[in-house]
């Protein structure tokens, strides 16, 4: 059996005007603000995207979904997820588990923490006991702490028969 790992990383800039989607999940934050990007800014899944990009030296989402490309403005990152799956099983690839954390001063996460799981191993085919996904501050410090954007990282072991 081959195994193997990636993982990946995003980043999301914080503004007024825009929905706050988080592992497919749409959230209130405290003061109205949403995640910029040129899909729906769902940087949980697209860390996670990248991870399994990685695991098989396929790239970045940067490749399949470029934010030049008007077809995937407003995008919703679980429909790309399920194209990066299509990838994974046409290479012959399954998914072990994949594991992730974002980090976000607010909104609080725990409460929508099933659902993403749920939306997210829905979406790639696979049981929710696979799907890790957690939440953690970044108890102020940097970016993430004075709540100028959200960010994730992902981890996804792949094996092959």
């Amino acid at each position: 059996m081959d195994l193997r790992v990636g993982n990946g990383y995003d980043i999301h800039r914080l503004v007024a005007g825009r929905p706050l989607i988080l592992g497919g999940q749409h959230l209130e934050h405290p003061d109205g603000l949403g995640l910029d990007g040129h899909s729906d800014a769902d940087v949980l899944v697209h860390a996670l995207m990248d991870a399994l990009l990685g695991a098989l030296s396929l790239g970045d989402i940067g490749k399949y979904f470029p934010p030049t490309d008007p077809q995937w403005k407003g995008a919703d990152s679980l429909v790309l997820l399920e194209q990066v799956m299509a990838l994974v099983r046409e290479r012959g690839w399954s998914v072990v588990n994949v594991d992730t954390v974002v980090i976000a001063e607010r909104p609080k996460l725990k409460p929508h923490i099933n659902a993403m799981r749920e939306a997210i191993a829905s979406h790639m085919g696979i049981d929710p006991e696979r799907v890790g996904v957690k939440a953690t501050t970044n108890e102020t410090l940097g970016a993430e702490g004075r709540e100028e954007g959200i960010s994730s990282h992902a981890i996804a072991l792949l094996s092959k028969p």
